[in-house]
């Protein structure tokens, strides 16, 4: 028993548990570099002799478990690992500095990564206390901002006084927007255009899409004068040119004056909500937003000819530029707003008060939610890589698509970020970049593949003893000269040769040749690729990993892998797809049973077995009536009779029965006759299982009474006598029929005879009248 406990022990040490489920799916392999790309677990032996004479060389790519149960030793196991070089790792900075300060670290990685096989890394972020601020305040004039205009000019010491606690280094902008000079969206009369404000209105300013009006500057004193000098301006529609102003302030950055190393801020106040990219075509603009700066004098000169840009466009040089927008909206438009910043990504919306009296403690909460949450994301990311984030920080946010977010940051504390980067494929070198949104700093990633191996030479076997000269050692198998074939290079392309080896490249007599997939080299096949790039494989090239069944336009579900055409499913999934999870939830039933032990639970559903039915294979269509099957068993094992009577016990050993007076049970309920004319009365409750029933048998069997001697001699006379009258009365009726036929024919005959018409001479008529005188007629 302990020699059994010990050897159990060994085998799941060696194949078990620390290869955790490990498997190689692979096609046809012909190199040690087809091998370790068909995944990460698939390694390549390069012993010699270790693939038996005739067999293909796929045999030495497998599992690491399987391959040294094969006798392989691990020092002849080839298996690339994954390769990780910083190239750049300059520290953290502390706070700020004239110079640039380093807020992400690293800043320069190298990785060299084996297709399928992940690789994780950490990288460090610390917001620098004191960065600069540049803040761009982007105000809606419309008229109906009238009095937030007014308040605004007497807030500006209240606003520098709110970033100066942010940094010592910030600076501020100012630019208004209204909507684009054309109809339908401002009225195009020449007065309007000069004047567009209501007629109480001394002060008015001509129409205008958007004007820059102050570029990034430390000065209180400058920012309130230009500000002071704006006036309100007007517009026909509701909708404002909010987006035009945005993509303006975003890509003409040298004309705002946004900083290199800053945190960039546009807040954007207003009251009403924005026109986006298509709107345009209302006025007739019809060529699209370019993203480009186009300002002169201050204005943006192209807003009558070119459409709004698209939400998309705007989020894309938002991003680009590192801009954090805060919407300081009304009330009535906060959902609006609240919409556009959830597709952008670090974004914030808060509520204006009617005359924006608030927008300066507005701005200070949005500027301290905006930086205390990191988010590391990703540009240029090649389409055949993957990355997870992994936050590492006190308050990290569930995980995201592309993401990793950590919130309530405060500025000197230190997080950092676990990456994990995987390559589907091989490539050819890249790079790509991750980086904080908003941020400046990023980290460069240049990444390349490993999808050659890198074998050692068997220095004590020559190429010439092992490949009989005709090739080299190569990863434990021959590279054959030109004109040589084979493990060993045995074999020659010479076509007399190779004739005499084709019979056995044919899965049967006369048929096709590697089944038409692959070539006959050497007597064995050597497959094809498919179109996809993938191998036929197999000893005749039978088998291909790409023509199994789909389910939801995915091979094999998703759930599982193709092998030789036949879905081999994950663990937990089931079908011929693998398009459904292993449970037996829909298979029970009442008494918790699977399928009532008549038929297979597959795919949560029943498979019946034959005349069974679903949903539970309770009921049986087609077949036997088993009150007629059974009789002969009830009879037996109630009343001891009938044609089982001496082996009753062996012939129905499928039934329990119980003898009653009145039945208990659900079932059918049955009346036959038994061997003995007898009535019996029973039901039948069929039981787990296809011939398993219970029965309920009525004491008492319901017999005919014996016949009356009497009654039967009685019935016999009266019978005979009932028979004689009617056969009298049967001669009588055809007695009867022939008269009546002589006398029809007397008829007849007499109807046909003519008698002669002649007066009798001996008559004579009267001579004489006499009539009676008292006669009166009555």
């Amino acid at each position: 028993m302990d020699r059994c406990l010990l050897l159990i022990l060994i085998l799941v040490a060696r194949n078990g548990l620390c290869q955790n489920g490990e498997s190689c799916s692979k096609s046809v392999v012909n190199s040690c570099s087809d091998c370790i790309r068909s995944g990460p677990d698939c390694m390549w032996c390069q012993k010699l002799n270790f693939t038996k004479a005739g067999k293909q060389e796929a045999a030495r790519c497998d599992t690491k478990a399987n391959l040294m149960d094969r006798g392989c030793e691990e020092e002849e196991i080839i298996s690339p690992k994954n390769n990780l070089k910083v190239v750049k790792e300059v520290p953290l900075s502390g706070s700020f500095s004239e110079q640039e300060p380093i807020q992400l670290s690293p800043q320069t990685i190298k990785l060299n990564l084996r297709p399928g096989l992940p690789h994780k890394f950490s990288v460090s972020f610390k917001r620098v206390e004191g960065y600069p601020v540049d803040l761009y305040y982007l105000m809606d004039l419309s008229n109906s901002m009238k009095d937030d205009l007014e308040n605004i000019k007497n807030l500006g010491k209240d606003l520098f006084a709110a970033l100066k606690q942010i940094t010592e280094h910030a600076k501020i902008g100012f630019g208004a927007f209204v909507d684009k000079t054309v109809l339908p969206y401002t009225n195009t009369n020449k007065e309007k255009l000069q004047k567009p404000c209501d007629e109480n209105d001394k002060k008015c300013q001509a129409a205008f899409g958007y004007r820059h009006v102050l570029s990034m500057t430390p000065s209180e004193d400058e920012f309130k004068e230009k500000v002071t000098a704006q006036f309100i301006s007007g517009n026909l529609d509701s909708p404002e040119g909010s987006l035009d102003a945005m993509m303006q302030a975003a890509v003409c950055g040298e004309k705002i004056g946004w900083r290199n190393n800053s945190t960039r801020l546009i807040v954007l106040t207003t009251d009403d909500g924005f026109h986006m990219a298509g709107d345009g075509k209302l006025a007739g603009i019809l060529e699209p937003n370019d993203e480009a700066c186009h300002m002169q004098n201050n204005l943006y000169d192209k807003s009558s000819e070119m459409d709004y840009p698209s939400v998309g466009q705007l989020v894309m040089q938002l991003k680009k530029n590192n801009i954090q927008p805060i919407f300081a909206v009304t009330k009535n438009v906060e959902s609006v707003y609240q919409q556009l910043s959830d597709m952008i990504p670090k974004s914030v919306v808060g509520v204006l008060s009617a005359d924006s009296k608030n927008v300066v403690d507005l701005i200070e909460r949005a500027y301290k939610s905006l930086s205390s949450k990191v988010t590391l994301t990703h540009e240029n990311l090649p389409d055949n890589v993957n990355v997870v984030y992994t936050p590492k920080c006190d308050h990290p946010e569930s995980a995201q698509d592309n993401k990793g977010v950590c919130n309530n940051v405060p500025a000197g504390k230190e997080v950092s970020f676990d990456i994990t980067l995987t390559a589907d494929s091989c490539m050819e070198d890249t790079s790509f970049t991750i980086r904080p949104l908003g941020i400046k700093d990023t980290l460069t990633v240049t990444l390349s593949t490993i999808c050659e191996c890198d074998c050692k030479n068997h220095t004590d076997v020559s190429g010439s003893e092992y490949c009989n000269s005709q090739g080299k050692i190569q990863c434990g198998i021959c590279s054959c000269k030109d004109g040589y074939v084979g493990q060993a290079c045995e074999c020659s392309t010479d076509e007399r040769e190779e004739r005499a080896k084709r019979a056995s490249c044919q899965k049967q007599n006369n048929t096709q040749e590697c089944e038409g997939r692959g070539d006959c080299v050497c007597g064995r096949c050597r497959c094809h690729t498919t179109e996809s790039g993938n191998s036929y494989h197999g000893d005749f090239c039978e088998c291909d990993d790409e023509n199994c069944e789909k389910f939801q336009n995915q091979l094999c579900g998703g759930h599982g892998v193709c092998k030789c055409g036949t879905c081999k499913c994950d663990v937990g999934f089931e079908g011929s797809a693998c398009e459904c999870r292993k449970s037996e939830e829909g298979c029970r039933t009442l008494n918790n049973t699977v399928c009532y032990g008549r038929g297979k639970c597959k795919c949560n559903r029943c498979e019946c077995d034959v005349g069974y039915q679903r949903p539970n294979c309770q009921k049986c269509l087609g077949c036997p009536d088993s009150c007629q099957t059974k009789m002969n068993c009830i009879e037996c094992l109630g009343f001891e009779s009938g044609p089982f009577e001496k082996n009753c016990t062996v012939a129905c050993s499928n039934i329990s029965r119980h003898l009653v007076d009145q039945f208990t049970i659900s079932g059918k309920e049955c009346k036959q006759k038994d061997s003995k004319g007898c009535w019996i009365k029973f039901k039948l409750e069929q039981l787990i299982g296809e011939d398993n029933y219970m029965a309920e048998i009525q004491k008492q069997r319901d017999c005919p009474e014996p016949p009356s001697v009497t009654a039967i001699i009685g019935g016999s006379i009266a019978g005979v006598a009932v028979i004689g009258i009617l056969l009298l009365m049967l001669l009588k009726l055809l007695i009867y029929m022939k008269d009546m036929k002589e006398w029809r024919k007397f008829e007849n005959e007499r109807k046909k005879s003519k008698w002669a018409e002649a007066e009798n001479p001996l008559w004579q008529k009267a001579t004489t009248t006499v009539s009676n005188p008292t006669f009166t007629g009555e």
